[in-house]
């Protein structure tokens, strides 16, 4: 007989197991899973959105969310209910956005404001018709929907004193309009407006911001400042209005906005 093999070298004591770095590994590897599934339903339903029918200017289906947001925003509306006001110290001027339907320059002697309404002739006002009601200053937010905001002292008179100084935007039984539709001088920049916000106790005609007279940038001669509504329904250089019950077109609406835009 041969001589007896040796023994096979012992094997290396086994690692202590790590509970935590098991647990890590598993968590990972589920992470990367459901991320994976999370990326293929995201790219499936924006390639699904994108074959959706538009309406105003957007799919179907995101249109749909404005009006639920709508439905949720006029129901929480109450006229009663005003936005903060703050400190005047803590006014500043806000960022000029926007320049559809910017006159060459603000000319308080020559601007008109024409008021339209079902079965009864346009009516014009010029600015000192205006300047000759109560006057209001309010130091209050304005709130960009692109994200940022501005404390803003303004200046200017109720357009609720407007309209019920003028015997406007009733119907003959009495009752209000349901819309108000503004626009500028050339049509470039239009928006529309519910009744019970564009006769908001805090919704201006305004021509002084911080102070002093409007300028051009930022709507003079004359603005509307609406606290319960996102900046792009503050139309500056508005000449015409109209009280109707139709839905009025709105600019940033037909670009895929929300109509409503309250706060």
């Amino acid at each position: 007989m041969g001589p007896t093999p040796p023994p096979p070298p012992a094997r290396p004591p086994a690692p202590p197991r790590d509970p935590a770095a098991e647990a890590i590994g598993r968590l990972t590897r589920r992470a990367f899973l459901v991320g994976g599934v999370a990326a293929a339903a995201g790219l499936g339903g924006w390639a699904w959105l994108r074959t959706r029918g538009a309406a105003g200017g957007v799919p179907w289906p995101l249109r749909q969310v404005h009006r639920v947001n709508e439905w949720a925003g006029r129901g929480l509306y109450s006229g009663g209910r005003l936005a903060p006001e703050f400190d005047p110290a803590r006014a500043g001027e806000p960022m000029v956005n926007g320049n559809h339907g910017r006159p060459a320059a603000a000319d308080p002697a020559g601007w008109t404001l024409t008021v339209t309404q079902p079965g009864v002739g346009p009516r014009t006002f010029r600015q000192a018709e205006t300047a000759s009601l109560p006057r209001v200053e309010m130091t209050t937010e304005l709130k960009c929907i692109e994200g940022w905001s501005q404390v803003v002292t303004w200046s200017g008179v109720r357009l609720a004193d407007f309209v019920a100084a003028h015997g406007l935007g009733r119907r003959p039984d009495g009752t209000l309009y349901d819309y108000v539709a503004l626009e500028t001088a050339d049509g470039a920049y239009y928006v529309g407006l519910d009744a019970p916000s564009a006769l908001h106790p805090q919704t201006l005609l305004c021509d002084a911001m911080n102070g002093a007279p409007l300028t051009v940038a930022h709507g003079a001669p004359l603005r509307v400042v609406l606290t319960v509504k996102y900046g792009i329904k503050n139309i500056k250089w508005p000449t015409a209005l109209r009280f109707q019950d139709e839905l009025p077109a709105d600019y940033w609406a037909e670009r895929g906005y929300d109509w409503y835009s309250g706060l």
